[in-house]
């Protein structure tokens, strides 16, 4: 069995993968989005949104790896395991959207985007910490394409309200209180939710993982 560290505080990936029988070790990685985001802008101009997904979900892999190398982690901790790290963000008329700021912000983002579509992209990063691996690093992207209802008002203000849509890139779920709002995906569902599994059993088979070795969760 291959045991995952997820490096990631998202209630919906580890759910994501619990439903596909898989028990990560997970580890926060604490990373400063910003930071980290401002010094590649620095260096390499304006980033894609894609570009975006794929430096912070590095950024959290090499931070949980880098503590892992220290053995600054808990005593359960597994000796030998692969890192993931993992991060979204919504493509929407060429600006490229995380979490909303606040309640405000939020409200806003739905006014435009109800009755329209966007591009939410989930990077990938893993890194291959196996006592017997291959000490790969490597990462990869997927989008799925999203169209909105052309919502009420009302039904902004009352979703705003439950604080959800601070929580979660693009203002929005589809596991959740805005399933209903939106129409339709092309793509990907997982991308969606905050991990593209079928992407990531294409990345783990790079490596010689088979994805049914992960499986650690026992099944009712």
């Amino acid at each position: 069995m291959t045991e995952l560290v997820l490096a990631s505080q998202s209630p919906a990936r580890l759910a994501t993968l619990r439903s596909a029988g898989i028990e990560p070790f997970v580890l926060v990685s604490h990373v400063d989005e910003q930071a980290a985001l401002d010094s590649a802008g620095a260096d390499h101009g304006p980033l894609a949104a894609e570009d975006v997904a794929l430096l912070l979900a590095h950024a959290k892999c090499q931070a949980v790896a880098s503590r892992f190398a220290e053995g600054d982690v808990p005593d359960d901790a597994p000796e030998s395991a692969l890192m993931l790290g993992c991060d979204s963000v919504l493509e929407f008329e060429g600006r490229t959207l995380g979490k909303p700021v606040d309640a405000g912000d939020a409200a806003a983002r739905w006014r435009e985007m109800r009755g329209r579509s966007a591009t939410l992209f989930t990077g990938h990063w893993v890194i291959d910490d196996r006592e017997d691996g291959t000490s790969a690093t490597f990462g990869a992207v997927s989008g799925t394409e999203v169209h909105f209802a052309d919502i009420s008002d009302a039904e902004i203000e009352a979703y705003v309200a439950t604080g959800e849509p601070l929580a979660v890139a693009g203002a929005f779920t589809i596991d959740g209180l805005a399933g209903p709002y939106v129409e339709r995906i092309e793509g990907d569902p997982h991308t969606v939710v905050g991990i593209g599994l079928p992407l990531l059993r294409e990345m783990f088979a790079e490596i010689g993982v088979e994805w049914h070795t992960l499986w650690n969760r026992p099944r009712g």
